[in-house]
């Protein structure tokens, strides 16, 4: 098979990258390098069966000449940043929204009728079902990257009705482990590298969040795309598990050592758009026989173990 991958030099991107590669496909891998980095790509550019495209999805013309010979897409590549959604709102717009449309075009022009979509669990908004299904209904939108990958789902759908693709939509709650570079592990990691005694956490620190380890997740990706036929196949990935935000300080407290003075912003919510409570009804895709391997601690650890080993991405970010 040969393979397309937006955002492929991305934390998920780069490992699924890695996964294809190990299998015997060949891989084109596409990335701005906006927020991935090229020393994800190191063991990849070791293989004749990858090739690298620079390039951005607002640019359409690359993009449709880069697909050519395609077999299957995945469309990783996104502006992931929720917590300041707000304060640049066309970026939720034309890196998710347009993108997906140019992702699209660009299958359509080449032929090519496969594809694997990275949605989120922050469609659901504050779902009142929990744990929330694929079918629940869907309230108030409440960020702004949430309606813009629900916005994405709504095209990839309709081209899947009007031009006869068939889709793998993934709804990801957070994913951790190696080559994880943003969210509230990374943050607090970073604080306590910087003053070990001192701890700043958004919100009040209950705000309930579900976690899945990327190599769980990749995994049940391909045992969706392996096994789940229809036209349009949606599924919640996550753990059947979730912490508060404290269980998690305390996990990366302990594995450090350190016993720092907490000091919380106040309020269920840590920013516009934060969920107080996020945890997906992955029955679905256990339905399959899929199952995490790691525990949502477990994946706090060695996330944190890569960071610790790894100084050069916190001098970046």
């Amino acid at each position: 098979m040969r393979y397309f991958i937006t955002g492929c030099a991305g934390f998920i991107g780069s490992h699924l990258t890695d996964k294809l590669l190990s299998a015997g496909h060949e891989v084109v891998g596409y990335d701005n390098f906006s927020t991935g980095f090229a020393e994800f790509l190191r063991k990849a550019n070791q293989s004749s069966q990858f090739t690298l495209i620079k390039g951005d999805l607002l640019d359409k013309e690359t993009l449709v000449d880069s697909m050519s010979h395609i077999d299957f897409v995945f469309h990783l590549a996104a502006n992931a940043d929720v917590r300041f959604g707000t304060h640049h709102p066309h970026k939720d717009l034309e890196q998710n929204a347009i993108a997906t449309f140019h992702v699209l075009e660009a299958m359509r022009a080449n032929q090519v009728k496969r594809l694997a979509f990275s949605s989120t669990g922050s469609i659901y908004g504050e779902a009142e079902t929990i744990p929330t299904p694929e079918h629940a209904p869907f309230p108030i939108q409440t960020s702004l990257y949430g309606a813009s990958k629900l916005a994405a789902e709504g095209l990839i759908q309709a081209y899947c009705e009007g031009f006869d693709f068939q889709a793998y939509i993934f709804r990801f709650v957070s994913i951790l482990g190696e080559r994880y570079t943003h969210g509230h592990v990374f943050d607090f990691y970073k604080q306590l590298l910087q003053n070990p005694d001192q701890l700043t956490i958004l919100g009040n620190g209950k705000q309930r969040k579900s976690y899945l380890y990327v190599e769980d997740c990749l995994d049940a990706m391909m045992s969706v795309i392996e096994n789940a036929k229809d036209k349009i196949n949606i599924f919640n990935l996550g753990a059947d598990e979730y912490c508060q935000v404290t269980d998690s300080i305390d996990w990366i407290c302990e594995y450090l050592g350190l016993k720092p003075k907490r000091t919380f912003t106040g309020g269920e919510r840590g920013w516009i758009g934060d969920n107080p409570f996020i945890f997906l009804d992955t029955a679905r895709i256990q339905k399959l026989g899929w199952k995490p391997r790691l525990s949502i601690r477990e994946g706090v650890i060695q996330t944190i173990k890569y960071l610790s080993e790894n100084a050069w991405i916190l001098d970046i970010r």
